[in-house]
């Protein structure tokens, strides 16, 4: 199996590169990447990769041309290449409109006319915008942000694949955390936990009451790893979530992992959006949902950190 993964130095990349490298079903990974966020952290460190198994391409979604030459010899394409912000940030609409809507539109022509068999497009719970009910997929989406109205349009191109033979996959993500070597910084546990770790002391914007869905990285990769290799999981629409809490539950977490940590609230008057999605019960059987256990996964998070 070869596979393709754009994106495929980010955050998410680099930890299912990792993951994916330990398959012996997987004979290639080519890693397609445009480093505009300038993180080269997959190429260090001691961890060896198998460098016959994986290649790197450094190229733009919208290079139709270099993206074709990958897509034509791949079996199996992740996408993951994106303009990627926190859930309800609201700037730059061209470039979200660009990079997420019209590069997603070309990379699901050029897939549509190729030998690929498997297409998994990483998407986001953004699409459903922000609500007091909880989200599922009978849920009409109602994207409040840039980036959450470029992931909806560009599924609707993959939608397009849905009579085709390749088994096309949309996978809504919650909010990813957990430590990976290409880290972000900009998503709100993992924001805290920098800030915890380092300042001691964490801003919540709000009340603290709004709610968010995760779901841990390490787990997410796994998924991510199913989807590809599993010949049982149905092509379809799915939530990848693990769990929701308010930013106020995490912050009581990271007091238990932290005790001397100190809150500042700002601009408490202000109701923030929420957004709470349910698990998906048809992946129930690939990950323990009832095993997440939040203050584990911070106090891991914890042992990452140099000092």
């Amino acid at each position: 199996m070869n596979v393709l993964i754009t994106g495929g130095a980010g955050y998410i990349g680099t930890k299912l590169v990792y993951t994916l490298e330990k398959e012996s079903s997987i004979n290639s990974i080519v890693v397609y990447d445009n480093f505009s966020r300038d993180n080269y952290n997959l190429f260090l460190g001691r961890s060896k990769l198998n460098s016959k198994k994986i290649s790197l391409v450094k190229g733009s979604i919208l290079d139709s041309r270099k993206l074709k030459i990958e897509i034509d010899k791949a079996d199996v394409v992740y996408h993951l290449a994106a303009k990627v912000t926190t859930p309800f940030a609201d700037h730059n609409p061209q470039e979200f409109d660009q990079t997420n809507n019209w590069g997603t539109a070309e990379l699901t022509h050029l897939i549509e006319n190729s030998k690929v068999s498997k297409f998994i497009y990483v998407s986001s719970v953004s699409v459903y915008g922000a609500s007091e009910k909880d989200a599922d997929l009978l849920t009409l989406p109602n994207p409040k942000t840039f980036y959450g109205i470029s992931k909806l349009n560009a599924e609707k191109h993959v939608a397009r694949l849905k009579n085709h033979p390749i088994k096309t996959y949309t996978l809504r993500l919650g909010n990813v955390y957990g430590y990976s070597k290409s880290m972000r910084f900009d998503s709100v546990i993992n924001k805290f936990m920098f800030e915890a770790n380092f300042r001691n002391h964490i801003r919540i914007y709000g009340d603290g009451n709004q709610m968010r869905s995760f779901i841990h990285i390490d787990r997410l990769s796994k998924l991510l790893k199913d989807f590809a290799l599993s010949d049982t999981l149905k092509p379809a629409i799915y939530n990848l979530v693990e769990g929701s809490y308010s930013v106020n539950d995490i912050a009581a977490k990271l007091k238990e992992v932290y005790p001397d940590l100190e809150l500042t609230y700002l601009t408490q008057n202000i109701k923030m959006r929420s957004l709470k999605v349910k698990p998906d019960a048809r992946i129930s059987d690939l990950i323990t949902f009832k095993e997440t256990n939040l203050k584990n996964d911070l106090t891991e998070f914890k042992t990452y950190f140099s000092f």
